[in-house]
């Protein structure tokens, strides 16, 4: 007989992947101008940094859920501001991507994750440039390339924004470790948004004014309530999906179903939107890519052991269990990859995961602190 606690570890797996994929083709309905037509992918993230934030104002000012942390100017200047940047940033060119790109190949494209963030960590000092870290970057690059001369309806500007994006995404989880880290502040995910999530929507008004504003001025916007509310609960629903997985079962068994995620949304996304057909070069280099992902979370649980000492073994495998997989929001576009602290605060190991509108773990931000 299946344990109960196996059972209900598997339906948190279910509701994650059904989440995570249904977040992604939601937003890409949303705003394909082949389907509900609104092309408006800074609008639609600023509607979901609005509500992120007002449901954690809620909750912490209002229910007493949770208390905030003791937030100073310093704090909020220094570490805040330059992180509500970037992942502003990640979330407005990964969403606009989904104007000119399919579904597919965007999933394809977030293999680079851990290539841009490795990169961010060497040039911000985290982590060192080293010869199989960098074999593996390569062939992780090899596989994205292959895909992307595959693709059938390959286009520049989707491409740009979305690479970009990852970039961007990849700076802010390395910020998160330097800054946040250095200040020793503890957030969980209801803290995180309700700090963020209006620093971002500040940061994302200024492209809306200069780039949007005019166009929803001159012309027929469709706007239906019922439409952007359900999209943006459903990514609100998706962050604390991750944290009841995280909670529940391992770095391993949550690797696992973020690949078995992106081959399923990857094969959903061929049946619901029928022009994003994938060619055998797409799934070659696809899998070429994922294979060098599995492979450098391999070489970084590595360094992770290595770095304890005999007696930590026990806690390294807690902080394993516990870290937190965020990446850009599903409601946006940082899907892919999610940073994952090691306790020695040195090592980033990248988890495949989708886009949310947290910020990710860093040391101090650990999912025990956080209510379910």
């Amino acid at each position: 007989m299946i344990s109960k606690h196996l059972l209900l570890t598997y339906l948190y797996l279910l509701v994650y992947i059904t989440l995570s994929s249904g977040v992604i083709l939601y937003n890409k309905w949303v705003l394909s101008p082949k389907y509900f037509n609104f092309p408006l992918p800074i609008t639609l993230t600023m509607i979901h940094m609005g509500f992120s934030g007002f449901v954690a104002f809620v909750l912490i000012r209002v229910l007493k859920v949770v208390s905030p942390v003791k937030m100073t100017f310093e704090i909020y200047a220094t570490c805040v501001i330059p992180i509500s940047a970037f992942f502003a940033a990640s979330l407005w060119f990964g969403n606009t991507a989904y104007l000119f790109i399919s579904v597919a190949f965007i999933q394809m494209l977030k293999a680079l994750m851990p290539v841009a963030t490795f990169l961010m960590a060497v040039l911000c000092g985290t982590d060192k440039l080293r010869c199989d870290l960098f074999l593996n970057m390569l062939l992780v690059s090899f596989g994205v390339v292959i895909s992307s001369y595959g693709e059938i309806h390959f286009n520049v500007v989707g491409t740009v924004y979305q690479v970009t994006g990852i970039f961007a995404e990849a700076l802010r989880l390395v910020l998160t470790q330097v800054l946040l880290q250095k200040k020793g502040l503890t957030l969980n995910p209801i803290t995180s948004l309700y700090y963020i999530a209006p620093c971002s929507f500040v940061f994302l008004f200024v492209p809306w004014y200069l780039l949007e504003m005019p166009g929803i001025e001159v012309s027929q916007i469709r706007f239906n309530f019922w439409i952007f509310f359900s999209n943006a609960l459903c990514a609100l629903a998706l962050n604390f999906s991750i944290f009841l997985v995280i909670g529940r079962t391992s770095a391993v068994t949550i690797r696992v179903a973020g690949v078995l995620k992106d081959w399923i949304l990857i094969a959903l996304s061929t049946v619901i939107f029928p022009e994003s057909a994938i060619t055998k070069l797409n799934i070659i280099g696809y899998a070429v890519a994922l294979c060098g992902v599995v492979m450098y979370n391999y070489l970084k649980a590595n360094d992770v052991r290595s770095s304890q000492s005999p007696g930590d073994g026990e806690r390294t495998a807690k902080d394993l269990r516990s870290s937190n997989m965020y990446g850009l929001d599903d409601n946006s576009s940082n899907n892919g990859m999610g940073l994952k602290n090691a306790r020695s605060g040195s090592h980033l190991e990248v988890v495949i995961d989708e886009d949310v509108p947290f910020i990710p773990a860093s040391k101090g931000l650990s999912s025990r602190s956080k209510p379910s």
